[in-house]
């Protein structure tokens, strides 16, 4: 597999590696549709073929605490994120701990702490603020934060959905890490963007019409261009906190180009396009998924449960796509 292939190598580069896994853990229909071909399964079989490797799981408390949903299902993350911890136990998948992040002794997920403590142990972690907006802030913020103990030379940081604190987790351990002298490194593995496919590929459009509700856009990485002069696809938010980021690792870890990165894309992993056999069937599946999202947001919008400011982005989306935009 191309993509453990790339992790080996990566994982070389560090006395131990946090690999943060974005993106839908043990079912990503997003992908099986667009790509099709796609296993929805390959990511928990990619981190079993990685075993020995520990997992830290990372859920936000304000999402608890406001029953926020998954997606368009009616599953809360809390009961989500207690039923992939139940599926990744019984797959053998040693789980460190689960990380509750923002938390301030919220009702809810104070609840939620005590189900999950039955099948792992759970860390909580209290919200850094200005994280990524003051690198010496963060840096006091995540010098608060207890660390995990892992015993692998592989750490999986995984979530239940975007905004779980993944990264900030990851990055807590990191510093921890640094400060006994552990050569810690950090990588991402997220299948969308593809960043070696154009900005305004169907792929990479269908990424936009899937995170519409977070205006996500799929830019070029002005990073990489200047690093390197290749072009690189990124989104929005990667690039416009890289600078800071930038900051904040070099703050942990006293080098020039934190971990040899010099672009967000740097920090990533990911081999989708060789695993791409047949564009066109791709281009007509991801085209399909862009109106099929649009509709999706309508009848939640239709129902209260979406705002407006999605349905306008889907139709820039759609416009952007070249694609008519359903009556």
């Amino acid at each position: 597999m191309l993509e453990k292939r790339a992790i080996l190598q990566r994982i070389k580069k560090f006395s131990k590696l946090y690999l943060e896994i974005g993106g839908k853990l043990l079912y990503d229909d997003h992908a099986a549709r667009v790509l099709p071909g796609y296993d929805p399964q390959v990511k928990i079989k990619l981190i079993r073929s990685l075993m020995p490797c520990d997992l830290l799981y990372c859920v936000n408390a304000r999402d608890i605490e406001s029953h926020r949903r998954i997606g368009s299902s009616e599953t809360s993350c809390a009961i989500q994120a207690l039923k992939e911890i139940k599926k990744l136990k019984r797959k053998g998948i040693n789980i460190a701990a689960c990380v509750i992040t923002r938390f301030a002794k919220q009702r809810e997920a104070k609840k939620f702490k005590k189900k999950v403590e039955k099948y792992c142990p759970v860390y909580t972690h209290t919200n850094v603020p200005k994280y990524l907006e003051s690198a010496q802030g963060a840096i006091a913020g995540l010098a608060k934060q207890p660390y995990v103990p892992v015993s692998n030379k592989l750490c999986i940081v995984t979530g239940v959905a975007s905004g779980s604190g993944k990264m900030a987790v990851a990055l807590s351990q990191i510093f921890h890490e640094r400060k006994q002298e552990i050569n810690a490194g950090f990588a991402k593995v997220e299948t969308f963007p593809i960043w070696n496919l154009p900005v305004a590929h169907p792929i990479n459009r269908a990424y936009e019409a899937a995170t519409a509700d977070l205006q996500d856009k799929v830019i070029l990485d002005t990073y990489h261009w200047k690093a390197y002069h290749k072009k690189a696809s990124n989104y929005n938010r990667d690039i416009k906190n890289f600078a800071l980021l930038q900051k904040l690792l070099k703050s942990i870890t006293h080098e020039r180009y934190p971990f040899g990165y010099r672009s967000p894309t740097d920090m990533g992993i990911n081999m989708a396009k060789k695993g791409i056999t047949n564009e066109k069937v791709c281009i007509e599946a991801a085209n399909e998924e862009i109106i099929r999202r649009y509709y999706e947001y309508l009848e939640n919008f239709k129902k209260g449960k979406e705002k407006s400011s999605t349905i306008n982005r889907m139709k820039e989306i759609i416009r952007a796509a070249h694609l008519p935009i359903p009556s």
